[in-house]
């Protein structure tokens, strides 16, 4: 799937040295998928979460970080809304967020 935003999601993880290898490994499973519905998507993380009839939350290094994602089955196209902290996470609504 392409990811829309990677290059943000990249740049959050190269500030949060903590959580770069943990953002990468989970951005690199969502862009090398092929995913036909949001069930192949939440499978592919024990920690996924709908969120929303497009959207997951991944969570990430423990439960440290949380990522949103929308995706686009028919364009196979997947669109980063949200990266950061548990607590960051806990300020936001995941539905709506478009943080990129």
């Amino acid at each position: 799937m392409r990811l829309i935003a990677r290059g943000a999601t990249l740049e959050y993880a190269t500030t949060n040295s903590a959580a770069a290898t943990a953002l990468g490994h989970g951005l690199t499973v969502i862009q090398e998928a092929s995913w036909t519905t949001m069930s192949e998507a939440a499978k592919a993380f024990s920690t996924a979460t709908s969120v929303s009839g497009d959207r997951i939350r991944y969570e990430r290094l423990g439960g440290d970080y949380r990522l949103i994602v929308a995706f686009d089955f028919e364009r196979q196209i997947t669109f980063a809304k949200f990266i950061g902290t548990h607590a960051e996470y806990d300020k936001v609504d995941a539905q709506t967020v478009a943080q990129f």
